[in-house]
């Protein structure tokens, strides 16, 4: 279950989904929350992958890349990894829309695994199995002087347990914190002691 503290603790052992042009800088954050071996899968013909290197502290000595070749070769090795006991998080990047059957069975294997899944997938090409669906884009910074700030709208429009719900997020890319940016006049104020 998610807090409202920390609404981005994906459920264990259930797969996910996220969509959007932020949607692997989310699979890195989770990868940075996710505690063991981390597994990536992406088709072959992706010439992007996540440099080792340039991942959040402790992500790249833990991270697996498989490079099916096919879909269906890439629908079997997430079923596969999501099996394996060890695995913290299981991240996929399936390139066509995933079936209903298909996503039952990635929950069937999550749930056996007791591994947690995310699905990386192309914006409305999601399955009704998934767990939570979130749609993710990266904002600029609002003025200048915070050009260095990397800002993030992580939104749920889909949550089999909890409600819909959009979020503003500071995350710097190098480890699991993240501080909530609050909209513009809904700032926490301090109340005042009665005299």
């Amino acid at each position: 279950m998610r807090s409202e503290a920390d609404p981005f603790t994906l459920r264990p052992a259930r797969v996910h989904e996220a969509e959007g042009r932020g949607r692997r800088a989310f699979a890195l954050f989770q990868a940075a929350r996710h505690a063991g071996p981390l597994i990536w899968i992406l088709p072959a013909h992706i010439p992007e992958v996540p440099m080792l290197r340039g991942l959040p502290q402790g992500v790249g000595e833990r991270l697996h890349l498989l490079r099916p070749s096919s879909e269906a070769d890439l629908l079997w090795c997430i079923e596969e990894a999501l099996q394996a006991v060890p695995v913290g998080l299981v991240i996929a990047e399936p390139q066509k829309p995933l079936s209903f059957f298909a996503g039952r069975r990635q929950q069937l294997a999550a749930e056996t695994g007791r591994t947690t899944g995310l699905m990386l997938i192309p914006t409305g090409a999601g399955s009704n199995a998934a767990e939570t669906r979130w749609q993710c884009q990266p904002l600029a910074a609002p003025t200048k002087a915070s050009a260095d700030s990397t800002l993030h709208r992580w939104n749920t429009n889909k949550n089999k347990s909890g409600t819909i719900k959009d979020w503003t997020v500071n995350w710097d890319g190098t480890s699991p914190a993240f501080h909530m940016v609050s909209k513009a006049r809904e700032r926490y104020e301090p109340t005042q002691p009665s005299r």
